[in-house]
């Protein structure tokens, strides 16, 4: 991730992996801030054999890019909504960027020609882990294995909902799901 405050969006990308106990690396790289720093991180995972790099960052988030450009290892792109909230107030009710992350999306999914970047949704850093995994389930079956199961447990958690919601009706079901 580019910056510390990008790390309570990032942790669910953790989570997942965790989840499906793979081992990850958590770092914190800024683009800007620390540019020789990213240059060395992309050779040690070179060096160390990464499978897939998550790169979270957001304003001009040129984080994943950056990376991308000094590595073939494929990245996953997160962008990630900025909160102004480093210099604002407690009272300060707008601590959201002018752009809402649409400025780190766009960073992120519109590399030039050559230097591709998969970018996920604005703050979904648990898709990034998702997609890691779909990534490395090409060359380890138990972990396509996992995502099967996964996947399934998805399913049936949806028609359990389901279920329970025509068994309650949506008032009852809203005010005993969102209290």
């Amino acid at each position: 991730m580019g910056s510390s405050s990008d790390s309570r969006i990032m942790h669910g990308a953790a989570e997942i992996l965790d989840s499906f106990s793979i081992p990850h690396e958590d770092q914190i790289i800024s683009a800007h801030r620390t540019p020789e720093r990213l240059n060395e991180y992309a050779k040690h995972a070179e060096k160390s054999k990464f499978k897939v790099i998550i790169a979270g960052a957001g304003g001009a988030a040129h984080l994943p890019g950056m990376i991308a450009s000094h590595t073939t290892i494929p990245v996953i792109g997160v962008p990630i909504m900025v909160y102004n909230d480093k210099q604002m107030k407690k009272t300060d009710k707008n601590k959201y960027s002018a752009f809402g992350g649409l400025d780190s999306l766009l960073s992120i999914s519109e590399m030039p020609t050559g230097s591709p970047v998969v970018a996920v949704g604005v703050n979904k850093a648990s898709n990034a882990g998702i997609y890691a995994l779909k990534i490395l389930g090409n060359s380890y079956p138990e972990i396509k294995t996992k995502l099967k199961k996964h996947k399934f447990d998805q399913y049936t958690s949806v028609l359990k909902e389901s279920e329970e919601l025509k068994k309650l009706g949506l008032t009852k079901f809203v005010k005993k799901k969102f209290r």
